[in-house]
Parts: C-alpha cells; structure tokens; sequence
C-alpha cells in the first residue's frame, strides 16, 4: 500500500495563503508524527458482501467536477461492504441548476439533504473546493457526521472565503488557465493536464474535458461559517496530494497546519487521485 499516514492532533485563482500554526509535522515521504486534535442530487450504492463495520460515505466533488469522478473510488468502497452515497454540486456534472444560481449555501444544502437521507452517520469526504462544503454541512449536522476527510481540500476558518484564502500558493499553476466571464470561469481544456490533472491518462484527460462547464464564481466569494461547538466537534482527516499542481503540497501542509486533524494521509499523485489512484483513496478511506 503507498499512501502514507502521518498522525497529527488540516477560481478566479485556486491558491491560499493561510497562517501556520502548530500540527505535527509531515514530509510526504512516510513517517508518523504525533499531533493535537482533534450536492443537486445524489447517487447511491449499496454495499455488497454483509461486511459488519460498513460505514456510509459521503462524497463530494471539487469545481470544474461532478459526481461522476468519484466512480472508481465509490466501486471499490462498494465492493468492500461500504455504502456510498455521491452528490452532485448543483450548476455540475447533470445537475440543471444555472450558474446565477449557484451559491455556497445551495451546496450546502444539497449536502445536508443527501446526510439527512442516510440512515446513520456519515463519512464525509470533501474534494478541493468541496472542502468548504462538507465543513458548512458538519457545521449543519454535526450529530449526522461521524467524520471529516479533506482530500487535496480547502480547509479554513470561520469568516473564510476561497478567494480570500487563494493567494500565494507558487506551486499551483491553475491560475494561467482560468477564464473569468461575469459570474462564471472556464477551465481551458489545455489547463487539464497542465494543472488540474497533471498524471491523469489521456483518456481520463478526454472524460474531464468533456464533463467541464462554466464555474459559478459566487461560491467563491462568499466566506464560510463554522464553529467550534459544531463543525469542531468532528474529527477530521485531511488526505494530502504530493504531485498536485492545483493546489500545491505547500499550502496543503499550511491547511492542517492551521487547523489541526487527527490524521494525515499522503498519496503520490496530482490533484484528481480519486481518477489517477482510485484503489489508493479507498485504502485510505477504508483505513479510517
């Protein structure tokens, strides 16, 4: 197994720039260091093979993204007893919903709608700017998440936006390749491979581009709101992509840094490894 567990006690320009402060630290290379502390509708699958610590994952997608990403992921969490359940963001992946429309609560909601109709608490697992979804939903239904996983995700404070927090980050090249038009950013589809999924196949190069539509801009803009009675009462993981050119290793280290997890988990892969290294994130996930 490659990825590697360090314990610790966290468009128009997808960078940050947060403050350090202290969490175990993590090199990306293996070791453990001890630390502090602790969409849209929706798709599920049933868990096969009656295993008896089956859990219910929540999974959700980053920008420029739908449901259909976590695919591979959702099958082999599926095929290990777990019960899945993927949300599509609303403006995403099928989902009708116009950019005008699109706002970090919409997200939010859909989230919350999708934890609401599980039977018991969830897992629930943020992808990149779906960070600051699944934290608004735990800080929504904090007694409905057993667990956070931030997987190459925005993790912030309270009164936070991703614009605000996207500053600074010299190991993303996302930025040359966003389009700003009114409400909405267009990835250019040579930003694919160029930072978005930099080891990504040419076939899965081809799948993006084909899924991609225009980026609501609002979410963007619009600051979280979190609290430490309810979003920080739940544990939470963060997952760190060590070859991710969209959100650099840098500022990933700098977010569970800031905001302490109780574990790290380094995979070798660009910003996608739910589509790179699909058996790797279910490993990582299953480990929890």
């Amino acid at each position: 197994m490659s990825f590697v567990r360090v314990s610790v006690a966290w468009l128009a320009a997808l960078c940050l720039g947060v403050a350090a402060v202290g969490c175990g630290d993590s090199d990306g290379s293996g070791g453990s260091n001890d630390g502090g502390g602790s969409e849209g509708g929706n798709s599920e699958g049933g868990g096969g093979g009656g295993n008896a610590s089956a859990q219910t994952y929540v999974l959700v997608h980053g920008a420029f993204a739908g449901a259909w990403t976590w695919d591979r992921v959702a099958a082999r969490l599926e095929e290990s007893g777990q019960h899945v359940l993927t949300v599509e963001l609303p403006a995403h992946g099928e989902d009708p919903t116009t950019p005008a429309d699109a706002t970090l609560d919409a997200y939010t909601a859909a989230v919350v709608d999708t934890i609401d109709g599980a039977e018991e608490p969830v897992v629930l697992v943020g992808h990149s700017m779906g960070g600051l979804v699944v934290s608004q939903a735990a800080e929504a239904r904090p007694d409905k998440v057993k667990q956070l996983v931030y997987l190459a995700a925005f993790l912030v404070e309270d009164g936070t936006s991703l614009l605000a927090a996207s500053s600074g980050d010299e190991e993303s090249s996302l930025q040359m390749y966003l389009t700003p038009d009114g409400p909405t950013a267009t990835l250019a589809p040579e930003g694919i491979p160029g930072a978005f999924c930099t080891d990504c196949s040419e076939e899965d190069v081809a799948a993006i581009e084909q899924h991609l539509r225009p980026e609501p801009l609002a979410p963007f803009t619009t600051p979280i709101h979190v609290t430490q009675e309810a979003w920080g009462s739940v544990p939470r993981v963060y997952i760190e992509t060590l070859q991710d050119h969209a959100i650099g290793p840098s500022r990933q280290k700098q977010f569970y840094t800031a905001l302490p997890c109780d574990e790290v988990i380094s995979i070798d892969a660009g910003h996608c490894p739910f589509l790179t290294k699909p058996d790797e994130v279910a490993d990582a996930l299953l480990s929890l």
